[in-house]
């Protein structure tokens, strides 16, 4: 994933709940001065939290973790990470507490579950600046609408976010899943593969998103193909692994005839990459960051490709503009959708799938893949974010069976 200038994220953002600020605004362009930067840095220490996992999880925390740190070397930035004793928002927020106490003034929060910390947390720290990474207006109302005694109805433009929980330091990022996850679903029936798999952790929207995304690349592919398409949908209702998901996943691909599973969810992956191992050519679809080095450890060449969105980017875009530009005022209380900012250059994008690692072949080459990505970005091609419904498809048949837990 390439570095973006500030200037490029804040064109493309927009602002997905008008209540909570000012909408979209620019972000400065240009650097700081060498003398200005080492100012501005030395005012500032960067904690990341980890949600409920680690910071080897291969997903949303070890690629947090890693943008954080990198960023932090290269600007001589004190940082370090806090691990909650368990997952529940009480744990979470356990560990906002110890942070601040310890002086770290930016504090990274990656993943959904970390709605209820911002709703307890941001209000009792006011100089304290919280940058959450898909965090949506859902996540944050769930827990303060409850706060009050009400009842959420979990539709986030029936609510305004201001009277229910301040998000003046605080800035939230979520992604447009829906497109790479379209993509992955793409590309597999482009390259040949005709009986799919669906296996998401817990069915919350970003997972949701994803997986519909996925559904309605793999109609599209099969409609321009004119080839039978059969896919597996399937919830684990879990983000890890384990021996009942392997079975269910050794049902697809041993019996079912299954050959490739888009493994959407944490750790979820494992029990997909254990199945797999097994059979003879079978594959798997990574998500939220390039997993082709950890599923390929499974079985060579396993990976066909992987559905990714730009944490690294985002953070070290928003850590630019707060401890380099101090430009924090441009990003505070938003919650801004990232998506696609460029129709030519498909890696300049905060979602796409990975040019170095995907299974190219004549079904499906770099070049297909660039004219998706434009279509895409044009608006030629679109896709439903909608999680309220299953896709509607009609060149494929999609077998929903809830969850295996």
């Amino acid at each position: 994933m390439k570095k973006f200038l500030a200037l490029a994220l804040a064109l493309v953002m927009t602002a997905s709940l008008a209540a909570c600020g000012n909408g979209s605004s620019s972000a400065a362009s240009g650097s700081a001065s060498a003398s200005g930067s080492a100012a501005a840095a030395s005012d500032y220490r960067v904690a990341m939290i980890t949600d409920y996992g680690d910071i080897t999880d291969q997903s949303f925390n070890q690629t947090t973790y890693e943008a954080c740190k990198t960023f932090c070397d290269d600007n001589s930035v004190q940082f370090n990470y806090y691990k909650p004793a368990g997952d529940s928002t009480a744990e979470r927020v356990a560990m906002v507490d110890a942070a601040v106490a310890d002086g770290y003034n930016v504090i990274v929060m990656p993943g959904y579950a970390f709605g209820g910390t911002i709703v307890e947390a941001a209000p009792l720290y006011p100089d304290v600046k919280f940058v959450a990474l898909d965090v949506a207006a859902g996540d944050i109302l769930e827990t303060a609408v409850a706060a009050k005694g009400e009842t959420y109805d979990y539709n986030p433009a029936n609510w305004n976010m201001a009277d229910y929980v301040d998000l003046s330091n605080v800035y939230c990022a979520v992604y447009q899943e829906e497109l790479c996850g379209y993509m992955a679903g793409y590309a597999a029936v482009k390259l040949g593969y005709n009986h799919l798999g669906f296996l998401g952790g817990m069915a919350v929207p970003a997972v949701v998103r994803y997986g519909y995304g996925y559904v309605q690349g793999a109609d599209a592919a099969a409609a321009e193909t004119g080839t039978d398409v059969s896919m597996e949908y399937v919830y684990g209702n879990q983000f890890f692994g384990d021996a009942d998901i392997t079975a269910y996943m050794d049902n697809w691909y041993q019996t079912m005839g299954v050959q490739a599973v888009f493994a959407c969810g944490g750790g979820i992956y494992t029990s997909a990459a254990e199945a797999a191992a097994k059979v003879d050519g079978a594959k798997v679809i990574g998500v939220d960051t390039d997993q082709s080095g950890i599923i390929d450890a499974y079985g060579e060449g396993m990976t066909i490709t992987s559905a990714m969105k730009g944490l690294a980017a985002t953070v070290n875009t928003l850590l630019t503009e707060i401890v380099l530009n101090d430009n924090w005022s441009s990003y505070a209380n938003q919650i801004q959708t990232l998506g696609l900012v460029s129709g030519d250059d498909p890696e300049a994008n905060y979602v796409q799938i990975p040019v170095a690692t995907t299974q190219w072949g004549d079904g499906f080459t770099q070049d297909d893949y660039k004219a998706l990505v434009a279509k895409l970005y044009s608006g030629e091609i679109t896709v439903s974010n909608d999680t309220s419904t299953e896709p509607t498809v009609t060149n494929i048949t999609v077998n929903y069976a809830g969850n295996i837990k």
